[in-house]
Parts: structure tokens; C-alpha cells; sequence
């Protein structure tokens, strides 16, 4: 089983002129767990993740996919056959059929399973002869699910993954990503679904104007993050409470609203010396640790 990560980027920059897409990256994806990256549009997901595939070149720095160098074209031809990939706006062969999509496919992988591909086609509804370019965008997206899941691979890299599934496909899409990663397979998938993000990943990435903001486990950022509101009979003092872990202050009259990442007690405890008349301390969830993130940069 690998212990190594499964992406390594030291730097990983790409620039369009003077547009910066993703700047200085510096990314470490741990093998064996379900691997989100976050981020608005724009923020360079797609590229981060076409950098690492070789589908372009970095302007500058450096990354390894599978223990493979990305900018070398002989290992990243080695690493991407055991790469599983869907791209954001799933491109498929318009003039083929179902059925000759999922064929031709199947003829380039020596790990492609026919069982999963008759077991999707079937659970995915997809018409057998319709062509491509009459399917819908959810049947498109499914085809292209298809297509990365019949197959057994060490690493599967999915950028917007449920773009145009309904609620049955988005469900039958977590379910499918937990069992390949109980499989052995490592997942990393962005998303703007961040519901669907904080039910399935392990471990969450976001990314803003091109540079890393977070890379930590979820379970520890739901874990340390906190909102705590407190109540004072006099215009609260704001400087008190900047200290270490606290990532946003908003004042209104008397009251106070502290974002914390971390040292939630110690916020509590400075409220109580200063006298509050209230405190409230509530967990935080993924989607306002992402807001909040991404305001602040």
C-alpha cells in the first residue's frame, strides 16, 4: 500500500501573461482518503489539476503525480495509466452511441472491469444506442462517471464531478466515491457542492486566487473552528480579543460575533474577565469555514 503522496507540488505556478492562475503551490495529497478541493470559480482549480495531468505546462515550479514527475513526459505517460480522470465539462465523442463509447474505452485500459460497466449502464439508465450528442447533461456526466469508475485505477482525479446530476445521481455518485475509496483508491475531487464535500471527504483543500489557503483534515477543522457571540452591557473591546486562532471580529452595538479557528477557550475565558453578560460558543460548518476563508483573502 503506498505511503507517499499521492500529489506532491513545490511551487507549481502557471501565469497567462499577467494573469497568475495558481501561484506558488505547494500541495500534499496523502494516498488512501477522499480528497476535496474547494475554491470559487477562478480560482485555479481546473488548472491546478490539468498542471498535474500534463494537459499543460507549469510557467515554474515543480510536481509529482504517483511518484511521477509531471513535467516528463515518459513518466507522466507511465502515471496517468493509473490515473482515472473526469473533466469538468465531460468531453465525450458527440457522434458515437453509448455503447461505442463505453467499447472503445474499455480497448485502452488493461484495467477496465466489463462487470462495473454493465452494472453502471444499467443503474445509470443510459441508452445503449442513443449517441452522445442527444444525451443530456446529467446522462453526459454519468457516461463519464462510467467510464473512470469501470475502470481499477490507483487514483482518481474528478473536477466537478456532479455538474448536471439530479438528487438520485448525486447520491449514487457519494455512495460510489466512498466505496472506491474503502477499495484502496485515492480520490481528490473539486466541487462547488460543499454539502455534498462535507459528507463524503476526508480531507479539504481550498484554493483562492491561485494559492493554497487550507490543507487539513475535516475532521479537525470542524473540530477546532468555532463561533463564539458575546454580549456586553458596554461597547464591547474589540483589541482584546485579537489574539492567536481568531479569524474575523464583527461588532454590532454591544454585542460581538468571533470567528475562531483555534483557542476558543482562551476567547471564553477573556470574556468572562471582561465581564460578558452572554456567551454563546456553536460549532462551525464546512460552508461558512469556506466563506469566511475565501472573504478574508
Amino acid at each position: 500500500m503506498r505511503n507517499t503522496p499521492v500529489i506532491l507540488t513545490h511551487d507549481l505556478t502557471k501565469s497567462y501573461g499577467t494573469v497568475m492562475a495558481v501561484h506558488g503551490l505547494n500541495l500534499s495529497v496523502e494516498p488512501n482518503r477522499i480528497t476535496a478541493f474547494l475554491g470559487q470559480n477562478g480560482a485555479g482549480k481546473s488548472t491546478t489539476i490539468k498542471m498535474l495531468l500534463g494537459m499543460i505546462r507549469p510557467t515554474c515550479g515543480e510536481g509529482t503525480v504517483l511518484g511521477k514527475r509531471i513535467a516528463n513526459a515518459e513518466e507522466n505517460r507511465e502515471m496517468r495509466r493509473k490515473v482515472a480522470y473526469v473533466a469538468e465539462n465531460k468531453p465525450l465523442y458527440s457522434y458515437m452511441t453509448v455503447e461505442q463509447t463505453v467499447r472503445f474505452a474499455s480497448s485502452f485500459y488493461s484495467d477496465w472491469r466489463a462487470d462495473v460497466a454493465t452494472k453502471l449502464l444499467s443503474e445509470y439508465r443510459l441508452p445503449n444506442k442513443r449517441k452522445v450528442k442527444s444525451l443530456s447533461k446529467g446522462m453526459r456526466t454519468k457516461l463519464a462517471l462510467l467510464l473512470a469508475f469501470a475502470r481499477r485505477p490507483e487514483l482518481l482525479i474528478l473536477d466537478e464531478p456532479s455538474e448536471g446530476l439530479d438528487p438520485v445521481g448525486i447520491e449514487h455518485l457519494l455512495q460510489t466515491l466512498v466505496a472506491q475509496s474503502a477499495d484502496g483508491v485515492s480520490i481528490f475531487f473539486s466541487s462547488h457542492q460543499i454539502a455534498e464535500v462535507e459528507r463524503v471527504a476526508d480531507h479539504v483543500c481550498i484554493l483562492d486566487n491561485g494559492r493554497l489557503l487550507v490543507n487539513a483534515s475535516l475532521d479537525r477543522l470542524l473540530q477546532s473552528y468555532r463561533r463564539i457571540d458575546l454580549a456586553f452591557r458596554f461597547p464591547p473591546p474589540e483589541q482584546e480579543f485579537r489574539i492567536a486562532g481568531v479569524e474575523r471580529i464583527r461588532i454590532s452595538g454591544n454585542a460581538l460575533s468571533i470567528l475562531a479557528s483555534m483557542n476558543a477557550e482562551a476567547v471564553v475565558e477573556r470574556a468572562h474577565d471582561l465581564n460578558a453578560v452572554s456567551v454563546e460558543v456553536a460549532p462551525v460548518g464546512l460552508r461558512d469555514i469556506f466563506l469566511e476563508t475565501v472573504k478574508e483573502n
